[in-house]
């Protein structure tokens, strides 16, 4: 295939090529009105300009004022075709298998480390939609009750085990309508794009309240998100074959195309004070067991319906190696070791610290990438 050409001077190493063109709200200046626009190199493509000047001749942008609007919604709910032709509700699975693991033998033991449902069915939680913030949004460390081992009684105060975790999330596009699920061959079509997410975790607070109806203050304070969603269609030169699964799935999410996408993950920890930040992990998204698909698949099989801008979170996605461990519970085995931040012991976030997630994947002389999503703990609230 021919390697496509912009005008508009590109470093081979940016994230946003011509081949990657992620959209997003920008302001072109700070008292203008939000607006949809299209990142290419540095520079950003005013849509609603576009819009304006007639330059959206297709038969399903001509005439339309999607991108007159303050958000991506209205152009979301467009469908695929619309999509190619020019923030809803919050759910986190648990898809990663290496991750699911790891938590068990950490809060369970070598016994059961992985319930019996897990190879049955993506596991999930509703999150807070209010407390998706955007890359560089600082994050308050949160407050909550906590029972140590060992202690007699659960105390209140800011969580002493603040954590990040290593995520992608799926931004829905048509969406469903209630009573109707989404078919598993189907299911691509009803995905925007993806963003880099970071599900902020406090887990002490985690541990003492999760049983037995799953995690509230330990998660709902904050989840961070990239600012650009990056395109099924840009992503699919990465696309791989997914890990086998045994069981095999029951029919509703058996995929005649079982497929991930070869995406390299980092996270970066930068303490206070510090000129550089350490590489704490690297994963890719090719470890998740359950795919994006079958995630959405499974969320409308009961007849939920997905709203257009709706986040559907991957869980922290842990590669099979020790350092592709996708959050500081995994790689400090919840405290037990420490890591070195060039010279700083770090066992879990403290304030001051900044923690940045970055995704991409090489193609022959470009590069396809998320920017970002990036957050600072600043202290608790008196």
């Amino acid at each position: 295939m021919a390697l496509l050409q912009s005008f508009i001077q590109v470093h081979p190493d940016s994230h946003f090529p011509i081949q990657n063109l992620p959209y997003g709200i920008f302001k072109p200046q700070p008292t203008s009105s939000p607006r949809p626009g299209v990142a290419i190199g540095d520079f950003v493509l005013d849509l609603s300009e576009i819009s304006s000047a007639g330059l959206f001749n297709g038969p399903l942008l001509n005439n339309s004022d999607c991108f007159q609007q303050p958000n991506l919604n209205k152009f979301v709910s467009l469908g695929r075709p619309a999509w190619k032709e020019a923030l809803g509700d919050y759910t986190d699975f648990f898809s990663s298998l290496h991750h699911t693991k790891n938590c068990g033998l950490i809060f369970r033991g070598p016994q059961t480390p992985v319930l019996e449902n897990w190879y049955h069915l993506p596991v999930a939680y509703h999150g807070r939609a209010s407390s998706v913030v955007v890359s560089g949004t600082d994050i308050v460390r949160p407050r909550g009750q906590a029972h140590p081992a060992g202690k007699p009684s659960p105390y209140f105060g800011p969580s002493l085990k603040l954590d990040f975790e290593l995520e992608m999330a799926t931004i829905v596009g048509p969406g469903n309508e209630l009573g109707k699920p989404v078919d598993i061959n189907n299911a691509e079509d009803h995905i925007f794009g993806l963003v880099l997410l970071n599900d902020w975790s406090a887990r002490d607070i985690q541990a003492w309240e999760y049983v037995p109806l799953g995690p509230f203050l330990g998660k709902n304070f904050a989840t961070s998100i990239s600012p650009w969603i990056v395109t099924l269609d840009a992503l699919e030169p990465f696309a791989c074959e997914a890990p086998k699964q045994d069981p095999p799935p029951l029919p509703y999410l058996a995929e005649k195309v079982s497929k991930n996408y070869d995406l390299s993950l980092e996270v970066h920890i930068k303490p206070v004070d510090h000129k550089d930040s350490s590489v704490v992990t690297r994963s890719n998204l090719k470890h998740l067991y359950w795919t994006l698909t079958q995630q959405l698949a499974h969320h409308t099989i009961n007849g939920c319906n997905l709203r257009p801008g709706d986040v559907l979170g991957t869980g922290t996605i842990s590669g099979p190696e020790p350092e592709a461990r996708g959050c500081l519970l995994e790689l400090t085995w919840n405290g037990q070791n420490s890591l070195s931040l060039n010279g700083l012991d770090r066992k879990f976030l403290e304030d001051g610290d900044e923690v940045i997630l970055t995704g991409y994947a090489k193609g022959d002389g470009y590069t396809i990438g998320f920017g970002t999503c990036s957050g600072k703990i600043v202290p608790a609230a008196p």
